[in-house]
């Protein structure tokens, strides 16, 4: 792996120190960030002190935490091994949420995502890299099923990884196109009284949808894929009466769905098509007193042959450490 762990002798057991020795300085560079900020940021998060002598990294802290540093500093350099960079939120996923065992099980082509315990979703600007346990077997089973339901708090890469998994699947041939949807539900305003065509007063809903294609998707080949119709993106309600064939299809915060929304949402699922369904039970917007479809079907769906219930907390959140922070405050309060 371009690296080794010396342990010091019994007699420097006291000192409570563990050597890492790496041998591609210019990955060891990359390792600890510019101005040592990746290393920082370890030792901050894991109240451990590291040192970097020559080629090597020196960990020194108490037993459990000096192990889990020397974890995610080799995770780390394994990632740039590989031709990977690291990104801002790789180091605080790997020490919140541990090493993870090798992913087994998905057929065909899709087995080379999941190489030594690594997920991977290709797409045609990025490669994506789940970052938590949930996430790896939330896009293990959006490849699995046909129908799988992504729940959680936001900030959980519930729809951001579906989107991806799309990509992957059309780019791929699996698909022929993509159908991104989100009920225009309002949080405290009136779509009406929004200026604009219809479409316009739409899009700010569809927003999300947006932002996470265009991660994905060249700028100049997403506009010929929509121009196309090879990629929608629309409200729930556009999509009665239509079936889906041979398509990915996301319905993002489905908890703003009714029942009986939900139900025309799901039996639109065509021969050869995934849906995917995320959403947020915590954040519900309908009006008092109508009941979230999201709820129901989970209920109503439970036990069904080929369809995985994927739940998310707020460790599984990789926008920002604070987020995590915010909805764990907040479910502390309501748990009271």
């Amino acid at each position: 792996m371009g690296l080794s762990a010396l342990t010091p002798p019994k007699s420097q057991d006291a000192v409570h120190e563990t050597l890492l020795e790496f041998h591609d300085n210019r990955l060891l560079i990359d390792l600890c960030g510019e101005f040592d900020r990746n290393l920082a940021q370890i030792e901050h998060k894991l109240d451990v002190q590291i040192v970097r002598r020559g080629n090597m990294l020196s960990v020194m802290g108490t037993g459990s935490t000096r192990g889990r540093a020397a974890s995610v500093l080799q995770d780390l350099y394994s990632k740039l091994e590989a031709g990977r960079e690291i990104e801002p939120g790789d180091i605080d996923g790997m020490i919140r949420m541990g090493e993870t065992p090798a992913e087994k099980g998905l057929p065909g082509d899709q087995m080379e995502m999941f190489r030594g315990g690594d997920v991977e979703i290709k797409t045609r600007k990025k490669l994506i890299e789940p970052r938590t346990e949930a996430q790896k077997a939330y896009v293990q089973n959006l490849f699995k099923n046909e129908m799988a339901f992504g729940i959680g708090p936001a900030g959980t890469g519930k729809t951001y990884l579906a989107v991806a998994v799309g990509v992957n699947m059309l780019i791929n041939g699996h698909v022929d196109k993509i159908i991104l949807s989100r009920p225009a539900v309002e949080a405290g305003e009136r779509l009406g009284f929004l200026p604009g065509t219809q479409d316009e007063k739409v899009d700010p809903y569809m927003q999300p949808l947006y932002d996470a294609l265009n991660d994905f998707i060249p700028a100049k080949q997403l506009a010929k894929m929509k121009e196309e119709k090879t990629i929608e993106i629309a409200p729930l309600a556009f999509m009665r009466g239509r079936t889906l064939s041979r398509a990915f299809v996301v319905l993002d915060e489905a908890q703003n769905s009714t029942t009986m929304q939900m139900k025309m949402f799901l039996t639109r699922l065509g021969e050869g098509s995934r849906m995917v369904i995320t959403g947020d039970r915590s954040q519900v917007d309908l009006p008092r007193g109508v009941p979230s479809g999201l709820r129901d079907a989970e209920r109503i769906l439970a036990g069904v042959p080929n369809i995985a219930f994927n739940y998310f907390t707020s460790k599984d959140v990789v926008r920002h450490p604070l987020v995590a922070a915010i909805i764990e405050a907040y479910e502390s309060d309501e748990a009271q």
